[in-house]
């Protein structure tokens, strides 16, 4: 591509969330700008988030929940362009939020397919070159910067990847990229499933499936407490899903050795349940009765049946050793992991390439100069709820204008 004299010639590799907003503060700082995607449209994957629903921040982003790089790190990314500079951005682009109690942000039209419109129309009166349908095979430092090779060979003063991970392969995932990055020195942390379901032994809780609710997990190899979570499962024939079980999924795939998994039924109101068998310990107040008064019936049927006795029976006919059996079902129930789901059920992929590799404040890679990454090539992934594309936003923003700069 010739120079063009009106700004630096920016290419980037990657239309999804951080290459897209990587395009649009490019060309709001002054870059004239290039964007590859081997898909044929622009945003594929961010068109299929929250169930169709666009989970696309979090007001209450936290980078202590952050894994896979220092906190200070997240830190950084985020004073940089932060959930105010994105709910600010997505407003200009006629995106306003709707910001759940628990701190979710959703689109307004409850649309990933009206976000994903909304760039494609930006990208577009920002006079962004698109090269859809378009796969990129390599590219490296040529004349002062660097060039591309895909239908054709390009030049470019500076050059942005943000060609994404591993998960979802079926909407284009393919991560051969990252062999470019290795030998450009670049370290590459096999990528593994992230934010997927969890395959575990769920011989003990076949009467549950199909019950959603919110539990607390905790994920132990031995004696070593991997990670812990709390939010909604959903009880299935082969393992868990939703958020609870998800945001532990990477440490799952990231271990070897037998890995158990710790399900409690009633984190964060064992006193409440405590107050309720004590109230009734002394009546004729059938156990499964007392137990549903706090949990699903699938689930308080499945504790009864822990502690050897029928769900008639009253509360004060429990011996110490069936009121102990009780409280163990209750917040301790132990199931064998097997695995996760693998990349194609996952929503985003761990690995890639380490944060401290690339400068917090701008994204440019510490190995060469002149290239910048960004989102998911990053080994960086948060939990469920808007943590991910807030980074990937995050960051394409920070690379599209210092690259542009």
């Amino acid at each position: 591509m010739r120079r063009n004299e009106t700004g630096l010639q920016i290419g980037i590799v990657g239309a999804g969330p951080a290459g897209m907003m990587a395009a649009l503060q490019a060309v709001r700082t002054g870059g004239r700008v290039v964007l590859f995607d081997a898909n044929r449209t622009v945003g594929r994957k961010l068109a299929v988030t929250g169930n169709g629903r666009c989970n696309i921040t979090n007001s209450r982003i936290d980078p202590d929940r952050y894994a896979g790089a220092e906190a200070g790190f997240v830190q950084q990314v985020l004073a940089g362009f932060g959930h105010a500079e994105l709910v600010a951005f997505l407003e200009g682009i006629a995106v306003p939020l709707h910001v759940m109690a628990d701190g979710w942000c959703y689109p307004r039209s409850g649309s990933a397919a009206a976000v994903v419109a909304a760039f494609a129309a930006a990208l577009e009166q920002a006079g962004v070159e698109l090269h859809l349908g378009e796969t990129v095979r390599s590219f490296f430092p040529a004349m002062s910067g660097w060039g591309l090779s895909a239908q054709e060979e390009y030049r470019f003063d500076r050059l942005i990847v943000a060609s994404g991970g591993l998960a979802q392969p079926k909407l284009g995932a393919r991560g051969e990229l990252f062999a470019q990055l290795e030998r450009l020195g670049h370290t590459v942390i096999a990528a593994r499933p992230g934010l997927a379901p969890i395959v575990a032994d769920m011989r003990r809780l076949h009467k549950m499936q199909g019950v959603r609710m919110d539990v607390g997990l905790q994920l132990w190899r031995g004696k070593s407490l991997l990670g812990q979570s709390w939010g909604n499962a959903i009880f299935t024939q082969w393992g868990l899903n939703g958020p609870a079980a998800m945001d532990l999924s990477h440490l799952v795939s990231g271990e070897e050795g037998e890995l158990e998994l710790a399900v409690n039924f009633i984190a964060g109101a064992e006193p409440l349940m405590q107050e309720l068998l004590q109230r009734f310990a002394d009546s004729e107040w059938p156990v499964g009765i007392v137990l549903s008064g706090l949990l699903p019936p699938k689930a308080a049927h499945f504790v009864v049946q822990s502690c050897g006795v029928a769900a008639e029976v009253g509360m004060r006919r429990l011996g110490e050793r069936e009121k102990a059996a009780l409280w163990s079902a209750l917040c301790n129930i132990r199931l064998q992991v097997r695995g996760t789901r693998g990349f194609e059920f996952a929503q985003v992929s761990a690995g890639g390439i380490p944060a401290d590799e690339v400068v917090s404040r701008t994204m440019a890679s510490r190995k060469q100069a002149g290239l910048f990454l960004a989102g998911e090539v990053l080994d960086v992934i948060g939990p469920c709820g808007g943590y991910n594309l807030q980074f990937a936003f995050s960051t394409g923003a920070l690379a599209g204008i210092a690259a542009a700069s």
